[in-house]
Parts: C-alpha cells; sequence; structure tokens
C-alpha cells in the first residue's frame, strides 16, 4: 500500500471527474493517479500519456531486486514521450523504437485512451512486447495503442527489466532476497505494472475489472507466466497469446540452475563479487552479458513468482482462469531452422532429424514424414517452426482447455507479409506467415510499418483479425457482427482452428498427431 499525503489522497477521489474538468479548462488532458498528476497530449480524438512510471528505478542498491513503488510528485508531470527502453543490445534489426535510447531506469508505461471522463469503465488491453527477453520497449511503432483505442479500449505498453538486469539468479541475490530466491526481475516488473494499472486506470476510463493482457513471442511467454502467477492471476479477466508459452519457450528453469549460470556469468565477467558486480556501470555489465550470451539467464523456478514448476500449475488447474485466445503463425521458422545451411533434400532431413532425436528419430519422421526431396522445405519448416514455437503454444492451448473454467480459442494466422517496397523484379514472395508478421495486422498499425509494400488484402487481414482482438477483450469472446464464427475448442475429438488469412475460415485441426508426438517426448519438462 501506498503511504499519500492527505491533500493526494483527495485528489485521487476526485479522479473519476478530471477529465471533465480539464478538458473545459486547459488544452491538454490530465489525469490524477495515485502517485499525482500526468499531462499528455491529443492525438484525434484519442488522449495519449506515455512514459508513467509504474516503479521506482531500478538503479543502484535496487538493481536485481523487485520492483518498488513509485514516488509520488507535487506538481504536474508531463507524460507527452516515451521514457527509455530497457538496457539491450542491438539484437533484432526488425525493431523501430521511438523512446530515447536506453536506460536501466527504464520501469514506465503508456496509455492511449479514447475516454472523455473517468467514469467510463472501458475495457483494457495490457500488451508486452517480445524480442526474447533481451530486447524491446513498448514505444515500438508496431504495438501502438491508437488504433486500439479506437475500438473503444483502453490499451497500454508496459516496459520491463530484459536479459542480465531481468533474470539473473545468484545465491547471494537469493540470501538477501525476503522471498529467498533471484531472478525473474523482469517478470515481477510485469506484474507491478499490471497492479498499478488496476489501481490507477479507472481514472483513465478503464475498468480495473477488465484487464486482458496480450502479447507476441517473449509476450505471449509473459501472458503465460502471468496467468500461472499467484501475484499476477487475480488482476486479469482475459489472455491473448501470439507464438509461445513458457511451456516449452523460454521455459522456466530451477532456481538451482539459474543460480549456477548466474555464477558462471560472475566468473566470465571477472567480477570480484556481487557487490563489484552490482556497482559496475549499466553499460559495462551489458557488454559482459553479450559476450557471456544474452540468451542464456532463463526464468526462475523461484518458489514466489512460481511456486512450483509452470507445468504442474497448469496441469493442477491452479492458473488464472480466464478467457484465452492464442495461436500461432503457419512459418514460425523455416527449413534452416533445422537443417542449416545445408540443402533441403532428403538425405540432410534424415540426418538433421537422428541428430536432434537420437533414437527417437523413426518417430519423428513417422509423423513429420517426407517421401521426395520437394517435399522436404516443407516438413522441415513445419518441424522447425514447432520445435520453435508451435509445440509450447499447442500445449498451452490444450492444458487450459482441459484445467480451465473459460473458452479457449485456437487461431493459425497465415497470411505472408507481401514484398518489400523496394524490392527488386525477380524477388521471391515469401511462402508463410514468419516469426511476429501478425503483430501490425492484430494492432491495426500496417500504415506504420513502410518496410514492406502492403496490399488491400493485407488490410482486409488486419480489419479482421484487429476486430477478433477487440472483440475478445470487450467480452472475452472473438465472435461479432459481420466476422466469420469462431467456435471454441472443447473435449471433444474435434479441434477447430480458425486460420487467419485473405479468406479467413474455421478449419479442422489436422496435425495433431505432431503436438502429441513432441509432447511425449517432453515427458515432464
Amino acid at each position: 500500500m501506498y503511504k499519500l499525503p492527505a491533500l493526494l489522497s483527495l485528489l485521487v477521489l476526485w479522479s473519476t471527474s478530471i477529465f471533465a474538468q480539464l478538458d473545459s479548462d486547459v488544452a491538454l488532458p490530465r489525469v490524477t493517479t495515485k502517485q499525482g498528476i500526468v499531462e499528455g497530449a491529443h492525438d484525434s480524438g484519442i488522449r495519449t500519456f506515455k512514459g508513467i512510471p509504474y516503479a521506482a528505478p531500478p538503479v543502484g542498491e535496487l538493481r536485481w531486486k523487485a520492483p518498488q513503488p513509485p514516488a509520488s510528485w507535487q506538481d504536474v508531470r508531463k507524460a507527452d514521450a516515451f521514457g527509455p527502453r530497457a538496457m539491450q543490445a542491438p539484437i533484432f534489426s526488425d525493431m523501430m523504437f521511438r523512446s530515447n535510447g536506453v536506460s536501466e531506469d527504464c520501469l514506465y508505461l503508456n496509455i492511449w485512451t479514447p475516454a472523455k471522463t473517468g467514469r467510463e469503465k472501458l475495457q483494457v488491453l495490457v500488451y508486452f512486447y517480445g524480442g526474447g527477453f533481451v530486447a524491446g520497449d513498448g514505444s515500438e511503432y508496431r504495438y501502438d495503442g491508437e488504433m486500439m483505442a479506437r475500438q473503444g479500449i483502453v490499451a497500454v505498453t508496459v516496459n520491463y527489466r530484459l536479459g542480465i538486469f531481468g533474470f539473473f539468479s545468484h545465491p547471494e541475490l537469493s540470501q538477501e532476497s525476503p522471498y529467498r530466491a533471484s531472478g525473474n526481475y523482469g517478470l515481477l516488473d510485469q506484474s507491478a505494472a499490471l497492479r498499478w494499472v488496476s489501481e490507477n486506470i479507472a481514472a483513465f476510463g478503464g475498468d480495473p475489472r477488465k484487464i486482458t493482457i496480450a502479447g507476441e513471442s517473449a509476450g505471449s511467454v509473459s501472458v503465460s507466466a502471468q496467468m500461472a502467477s499467484p501475484l499476477s492471476k487475480d488482476l486479469i479477466a482475459g489472455a491473448i497469446g501470439e507464438s509461445g508459452s513458457l511451456l516449452g519457450t523460454l521455459s522456466a528453469v530451477p532456481l538451482a540452475d539459474a543460480e549456477k549460470a548466474g555464477l558462471e556469468f560472475v566468473k566470465a565477467a571477472k567480477a570480484g563479487s556481487l557487490a563489484e558486480l552490482r556497482a559496475m556501470p549499466a553499460e559495462k555489465l551489458l557488454e559482459a552479458a553479450t559476450k557471456f550470451g544474452p540468451f542464456r539467464f532463463s526464468m526462475a523456478i523461484d518458489g514466489y513468482f512460481f511456486p512450483k514448476s509452470p507445468l504442474e500449475i497448469y496441469k493442477a488447474g491452479e492458473q488464472a482462469q480466464i478467457p484465452l485466445m492464442v495461436g500461432w503463425n503457419s512459418e514460425e521458422s523455416n527449413y534452416r531452422g533445422l537443417l542449416g545451411p545445408v540443402k533441403p533434400n532428403l538425405d540432410n532431413y534424415n540426418k538433421a532429424v537422428k541428430d536432434n532425436y537420437g533414437d527417437k528419430a523413426a518417430q519423428v519422421l513417422a509423423v513429420y514424414r517426407a517421401t521426395t526431396d520437394a517435399e522436404v522445405e516443407q516438413v522441415a519448416t513445419d518441424l522447425a517452426g514447432d520445435r520453435f514455437i508451435g509445440f509450447s503454444t499447442w500445449r498451452w492451448s490444450k492444458l487450459h482447455r482441459l484445467t480451465g473454467k473459460q473458452p479457449v480459442y485456437r487461431y493459425l494466422y497465415a497470411r505472408p507479409r507481401p514484398l518489400l517496397r523496394n524490392h527488386p523484379d525477380d524477388a521471391i514472395p515469401p511462402k508463410g506467415a514468419v516469426h511476429s508478421a501478425e503483430i501490425e495486422y492484430a494492432m491495426g498499425n500496417l500504415p506504420t510499418n513502410r518496410v514492406y509494400d502492403w496490399q488491400p488484402e493485407d488490410y482486409k487481414v488486419s480489419a479482421i483479425m484487429m476486430a477478433y482482438f477487440a472483440q475478445f477483450i470487450k467480452t472475452g469472446n472473438p465472435n461479432g457482427l459481420g466476422l466469420p464464427a469462431w467456435p471454441a475448442l472443447n473435449n471433444n475429438k474435434s479441434v477447430p482452428v480458425m486460420f487467419i488469412d485473405v479468406h479467413t475460415r474455421v478449419e479442422e485441426d489436422k496435425h495433431g498427431e505432431r503436438y502429441l508426438l513432441l509432447e511425449e517426448l517432453a515427458g515432464g519438462r
């Protein structure tokens, strides 16, 4: 609980009417949060508030500690620019940021609201960005919340700590922690942001009881994690997962394993002590972690954020009992993800499967079957994509359908991106929807990405997908007027999947045996 001065407490009580009052008094919108007044901007009828701190800066002694409450302020705080993004190396070339550089002081969120008063109780979307837990930011164009706000939804993007700053475990950190564990700071940041939204979003016209969380890739993994955690599961009313879950992608490891990786990093960084490492400038720490391997810092089964393994939580039905819309793309990885640089022919495919699966290779080859060289490219693409993302997302949908008490809606996104705008005449169109291809479509942000030569069909697909998202956020059900009917999964053998493409339609899942095999091979992991 935050301790507020009496005057500030009184201002909080006035927050439900502050929109109406201020609209007639000043040009820029102001809202009173529990920490103080923020002043945003108008954008063609949408009010935007950027760079709002939801936690104290995790710097100095707060590096590698759970997020702490933000400080209050007395004057009006400008909220018209994105806060800095989390410390990260330039790993992914497709990320286009609007934030002003990187900083360890990064725990900020952004709000787009169509509400004209603080009494409208609109549904809320909180979106977590992707980037493998090593990159990404809430300021990226593709996550912009304006178009969702135009659907009558209060949209929020959240920054959280990444890599060495967000997922570093160490025995000494576990000892100093009040809950005797370390790591998962990025997930704790997300949870703190959800609590801030729950406590403040009414002043922005949102309903704190109707918060849907969504994300893509690591953001989707984050959604599955927040559903599993007792710290967050009671704060959310719905969930959308785009490509990935922690039930097989970027999975949590036992705390002892995470601490072991932390000890290895300390040795590689040639730090004499944890205190020395904590005092290291953020840029030097990032450089050392990048050399060590940015993806070597995993989520941990810490007994706090995760009381036990997430797989056990989902099997026991202890996750948030909320509606779930979940799916993945038709080409999450291509054949090179399995074969590497060699040609896609039968000999190379059979060898790659044997190298990866050993004495289980015959089972894999029987299900992911290629009988000619011409078939190898697609079959290897299917296996590579399932190993990377498809299986973990399928497993999430399956377990939530079996142990949850709310509907699950599953999709396959199949619209390939068009050619690049300045492509050569002999350029080959993409065959499938690659990893992350759906984000701009789902969020209505095709115009902000001028890299691709969007066609009328792309805008058609975007309109349908955005409508499904908006309907689900508003009602827990993606179905709506003028949309192809989307049945929920059930406990029968029939598995309806919404194929989202130029010709969006429902089809029965024809690949269940693939995922059942991968589940068998995964065992209890």
